[in-house]
């Protein structure tokens, strides 16, 4: 499991599949969105810039991103 701190209220779901290194590119992000392999809290995530905000759980690639507050 990686967890993710943010510093601010949230962060962009592309923004945050390349911080983590999921993706390599903002373009790979969006295609992992767009073809649904993204799940937020249980469900398929398939707005590119959803707000993603503390306490959320993201599961991509098999990998599962909890979202933590600094």
């Amino acid at each position: 499991m990686i967890k993710f701190t943010l510093t601010e209220d949230y962060i962009e779901l592309i923004r945050l599949l390349k911080i983590t290194r999921i993706a390599e590119s903002g373009g790979m992000a969006k295609i992992l969105v767009e073809n649904g392999e993204v799940k937020r809290n249980g469900q398929i995530e398939q707005r590119k810039r959803a707000k993603i905000r503390k306490g959320e759980i993201i599961e991509v690639l098999g990998e599962t991103i909890q979202i933590l507050v600094e």
